[in-house]
């Protein structure tokens, strides 16, 4: 079967073909549809990013506290809660029943249930890495930190994670390519992010083969772009023979 990519460049609502491609006002092409989908999926993926870095490092700190043991219990049950109930799950719990339990919440629009959603549970897995990666610092540093007079949260801010976050590139950078793709969940409760949009522009047109090309090439592409910038910060970031040295013999 022939392609027929002048499927983008028709008018939504008329089905006429667009000179262009790109409509304006209320007349829009499904080329629109698919720049629009697309924003909303890089929204709701680097909000819930944001939200999964920042939650998953204070969880990742406080699993490695010393002193804290209640702290490091509560932070494991946190990764065991988050880790162990499917992603699809936890955005309908979020969208259907938090807010059941906590009316004030009703007020939310699912763009902000569905970021809480994926952020937390990103959070899990962003959290076990921020553990492993302060743990496999040597114990040194920490007492370094220590001697010099450091309080516990300025040892960890000044010392131990400028170091953890900088083993732990590698498998943030993979996380963060991994929302983009989850980010596709967000259509079980409306938003029109890439995968709605496919799912509803593919049975409209009847052309479902060119919409998911082109929907497959965007989270490509955005997959792609996190991958850079998370190359570009880890080589201006790296500190020279510490990870080679940090993952064998104890580092320096």
């Amino acid at each position: 079967m022939a392609m027929d990519w002048v499927v983008f460049c028709k008018d939504t609502l008329s089905g006429d073909v667009v000179s262009g491609c790109l409509g304006h006002g209320r007349d829009i092409t499904y080329l629109n549809w698919l720049f629009t989908a697309w924003g909303w999926t890089v929204a709701v993926s680097l909000a819930a990013l944001t939200v999964a870095l920042v939650v998953g490092s204070a969880i990742g700190m406080i699993r490695t506290l010393p002193d804290k043991p209640w702290l490091v219990r509560l932070g494991n049950a946190w990764v065991e809660l988050f880790r162990n109930i499917p992603l699809l799950v936890q955005i309908f719990l979020w969208y259907f029943v938090v807010p059941a339990l906590i009316p004030p919440m009703k007020a939310f629009p699912p763009f902000i249930l569905v970021v809480l959603a994926l952020g937390l549970f990103t959070s899990a897995r962003i959290a076990e890495q921020v553990r492993a990666g302060i743990q496999a610092l040597p114990k040194g540093q920490r007492y370094a930190g220590m001697a010099l007079g450091f309080t516990t949260p300025q040892t960890y801010r000044y010392v131990l994670l400028p170091m953890a976050y900088r083993i732990i590139i590698p498998p943030l950078t993979s996380e963060s390519m991994n929302i983009f793709k989850n980010s596709a969940v967000a259509f079980a409760v409306s938003i029109p992010e890439l995968t709605q949009y496919a799912l509803q522009v593919g049975e409209e047109t009847a052309r479902p083969i060119e919409v998911y090309i082109a929907v497959t090439v965007l989270y490509a592409i955005s997959a792609l772009v996190i991958n850079r910038v998370f190359a570009h910060i880890e080589r201006r970031a790296r500190v020279p023979g510490f990870v080679s040295s940090g993952t064998g013999a104890g580092g320096h």
